[in-house]
C-alpha cells in the first residue's frame, strides 16, 4: 500500500475511533459517512456555484431557441453563435460537472482501500455486513434476507427513495423548462429529458457491485445531491 493510501486509511481509521463510543461496531460505517460529508461540504462552493450557472444557462434558453430558429440549416454557425453567446453572458457549460469530477478521487481511494489494500479496515463491518463485502457474497452466504443480506436491502430502499425523489424533481424541472422555452426548440430535447432523470437509478446497479464500504460512500454522496440540489434549485 502506498504512504498516501496509508494515510487515507490511518484517517479513516481515527474517525472510526472517535466514532466507536457512540456507534459501536459499526464506527467505520460511520466514519466512512462522515468523511462523505466531510468531501461534499469541501465541494459545496463548486456546487453553488454550477447551480448558479444552471440558472444563468436557464435563462439563456430564450435567445438560444432564436440562434436555433436563425440557424437551423447551419450546424457550425449555430455552435459557434452559441458558444459566443455563452462567452458573451460569461457562463460556462461545463461548470455543472466540476463537483462531480472533484468527488472522483475520494471514490477511487476508497474502492482500492476496501478492495484488498486496506487490510485492517476490511474486518469491519455494518451490522453483520463486512465493509469489504460485496452483495454477491451476501447472497452467497445467508442469502438475501440473511443478516448480511438485510443490510444491503436496506440500502437498495434508501437508494431507491432518492433515485425517486430525484426523478420527480427532474421530470419536473425538464416540464418547467419546457413549458418556459417552448416546443421543438432542440433535435432530441424531449427525449434526452425523459431518458436523463432515469439515471438516478444507476446508483443502485453501483450498489450492487462495488464493495460495502464504497456503496456507503455513493449512498451518501447521493442523498446528498438529492438534498443539496433540492436546497439550491428551488
Amino acid at each position: 500500500m502506498s504512504v498516501f493510501m496509508s494515510v487515507f486509511a490511518a484517517l479513516v481509521d481515527q474517525l472510526a475511533d472517535l466514532l466507536h463510543p457512540l456507534f459501536g461496531t459499526a464506527a467505520a460505517a460511520a466514519a466512512i459517512v462522515l468523511f462523505t460529508a466531510l468531501v461534499r461540504l469541501l465541494v459545496h462552493p463548486l456546487s453553488r456555484a454550477a447551480a448558479r450557472g444552471q440558472r444563468a444557462r436557464a435563462q439563456l434558453q430564450p435567445r438560444i431557441a432564436e440562434l436555433r430558429k436563425r440557424y437551423a440549416k447551419q450546424p457550425e454557425k449555430l455552435q459557434k453563435a452559441v458558444l459566443e453567446l455563452h462567452t458573451e453572458e460569461k457562463v460556462s457549460p461545463l461548470s455543472g460537472i466540476l463537483p462531480s469530477l472533484l468527488q472522483l478521487p475520494a471514490f477511487f481511494l476508497l474502492y482500492r482501500l476496501f478492495s484488498g489494500d486496506g487490510d485492517g479496515l476490511l474486518s469491519h463491518q455494518l451490522f453483520a455486513a463486512p465493509l469489504g463485502g460485496r452483495w454477491a457474497d451476501a447472497l452467497a452466504g445467508d442469502g438475501m434476507f440473511g443478516p448480511a443480506g438485510l443490510v444491503y436491502v436496506g440500502l437498495f430502499l434508501v437508494v431507491a427513495a432518492i433515485a425517486t425523489f430525484t426523478y420527480v424533481r427532474a421530470r419536473r424541472t425538464a416540464a418547467d423548462t419546457a413549458t418556459g422555452v417552448g416546443t421543438g426548440t432542440g433535435t432530441g430535447t424531449g427525449a434526452l429529458g425523459k431518458v436523463l432523470p432515469l439515471l438516478s437509478y444507476g446508483t443502485l446497479i453501483t450498489v450492487a457491485v462495488v464493495p460495502l464500504a464504497v456503496a456507503l460512500y455513493v449512498v451518501t454522496s447521493a442523498a446528498w445531491s438529492a438534498v443539496e440540489r433540492a436546497v439550491l434549485y428551488t
